[in-house]
């Protein structure tokens, strides 16, 4: 399916290696900051998490990078087709390569994560799973410099790499904010965490989130989360 329709926008995946999929609409709901004026979504895809952003926060600005054209192209195209067209702009650039004259309140990213693993045989699907060596480095290094003071970085990870994110955080003004560990249910062990980073000092909250109550069966919490967005709940 192409089109994927939410309840106040639709998304069309065409020319995306990586589809809407879980890990982003997560990270879109869960996301949290009191009043954010600038947003900065690195590596939109298909532009899903940039535009429950602006859902979210009707008096934010929301820029996206993505490195992949065609990428850039389809999610540029959904944005100018949502009723948030006026506050969405998709750069089609790499982050190391992207600069902005304003500070970032806010940075959320669902980013590749398969360092030096074997890549996918599809080379624009590796490009958007996969991450190279030096990634997540340059990532925290790009983000802090871009973020205000007292701005919060929001993050979707396998355990692994929020581990090193978070180690690569220490080196920077950047405290572990939030940790929240998602499982698939109450028997399966965390198999992603989603970190949020703070500019300056914070105190940690940490928090479990299940998905699913049974088989294909939501948990309440993941309902409500979702609830403004998809049109089944």
């Amino acid at each position: 399916m192409s089109i994927f329709k939410f309840k106040q926008f639709e998304v069309d995946q065409t020319g995306c290696a990586m589809k809407i999929n879980t890990d982003g609409v997560l990270i879109g709901a869960i996301v949290n900051h009191h009043a954010p004026k600038n947003i900065l979504d690195i590596g939109t895809g298909t532009g899903v998490i940039a535009l429950m952003l602006a859902q979210r926060f009707p008096d934010a600005n929301i820029h996206a990078v993505e490195i992949d054209g065609q990428a850039a192209e389809t999610a540029g195209r959904n944005f100018q087709s949502s009723v948030f067209s006026e506050r969405l702009n998709i750069n089609h650039i790499a982050i190391e390569q992207y600069n902005h004259n304003e500070k970032f309140d806010l940075i959320v990213s669902n980013p590749p994560f398969f360092v030096n693993d074997l890549k996918n045989e599809e080379i624009r699907k590796g490009i958007a799973r996969h991450a190279y060596e030096d990634f997540f480095s340059l990532l925290v290094e790009k983000s802090n410099s871009l973020l205000a003071d007292g701005g919060l970085i929001w993050l979707i990870l396998p355990i692994k790499q929020a581990d090193e994110v978070i180690a690569l955080a220490s080196q920077y003004d950047l405290s572990l904010a939030e940790r929240i560990h998602i499982h698939s249910d109450q028997t399966k062990a965390t198999f992603r965490q989603v970190i949020c980073l703070k500019k300056g000092k914070a105190v940690l909250k940490e928090n479990d989130f299940y998905i699913y109550e049974s088989l294909k069966e939501h948990t309440a919490a993941y309902k409500e989360l979702l609830k403004d967005f998809f049109l089944a709940f």
